[in-house]
Parts: structure tokens; sequence; C-alpha cells
């Protein structure tokens, strides 16, 4: 997907690099040009300080990507993933791995939730970065408890893991 949404901006990086937030943060644009965040409607001034680019590159954006019938079927749908819990899972004593591995391996996720299902951890919530729009990209599982230190070498013989991280509090 994010390749023929990167054809569409050619010429224009200051346009692609608005159109790869709303994509990243699951920003929709509605049919009367305003962006959302769910329904929680988002100023192009704040999109634009956060991007270091003027508020007009936003609103020129928005009416292009509303000017084609593809780009507005794509970005007139998106919706927010909802939130992570990376950063607040120790408040809650959850574990937190971060596992990188090649981005275009197949399999990772279910080699990962199996040997921690194996383990008796239950999973809380997964978020997979996407490689297209991250370079360096992560898988984040957040578990009921904390992951015992033991589990983490039976997920490093998963094919293609490449680094398995605990993230603690």
């Amino acid at each position: 997907m994010w390749s023929s949404i990167v054809k569409k901006f050619e010429g224009s990086p200051a346009k692609l690099k608005v159109a790869k937030l709303l994509v990243e943060y699951g920003f929709r644009i509605g049919l009367n040009g305003k962006v959302y965040c769910g329904e929680v409607e988002i100023p192009d001034t704040k999109i634009a300080r956060v991007l270091g680019v003027d508020r007009r590159v936003v609103r020129e954006t928005v009416k292009y990507i509303l000017a084609d019938e593809v780009l507005k079927d794509v970005f007139s749908q998106l919706k927010p993933a909802g939130a992570l819990l990376r950063d607040v899972a120790t408040m809650f004593n959850y574990g937190v791995l971060e596992v990188r591995a090649k981005p275009d391996a197949v399999g990772i996720i279910a080699g990962v939730t199996k040997i921690l299902a194996d383990a008796g951890i239950g999973i809380r919530q997964i978020h997979a970065e996407d490689p297209d729009l991250n370079p360096d990209p992560k898988l984040i599982i957040i578990t009921e408890k904390p992951v015992p230190g033991d589990v983490i070498p039976k997920i490093l013989k998963v094919p293609t893991v490449k680094s398995v991280t605990i993230i603690q509090g």
C-alpha cells in the first residue's frame, strides 16, 4: 500500500511527509476536508508544527488527497489503532517485549506468541510497526505478566528474529 501512496506524492516531499503522519497515526480526512483522530478534529496548524512545515502544506495535502479517488478512499477510512500500552504497562504489572526481526519475514508473530502461550503467558496487546513506514520496525508485545528471562532464548530461536528486549519501567 505505502509504495503506491509514495508514487502519488512524487516530487512533493513535504506533502508526502504529511501523508505519512496521517497513516502512522490513523488520522482520517473527512469529506469536509478536515483531519480527524477518531471523531476529534486535528487542526492543520498542529500537524504542521509537529512536522516542521507550513500549515498551507497540510491544507494542500488534504486538498490533493480529496481530489484523487484512490487516495480519498484510503485516507477517508483510516482509524487510529488505539492506545499503545508500552510505556505504562509496568504500572499494571504487565510485561513488555520488543522484538526485532527481518522486516519481510513471515510467521514472526505466530512463532513468538506460541512460545509465550506454551509458557502460560497471556497477551494483552500486540503492535507491529510497518516496515514501509519505519526503517527499523519493532514488534511490541504487552503480556499479562512480566516475561521471565528463560523465555527469551526460545524466542531468539524463531527464524528471522534478530533481537528481543524486555522493557522495564
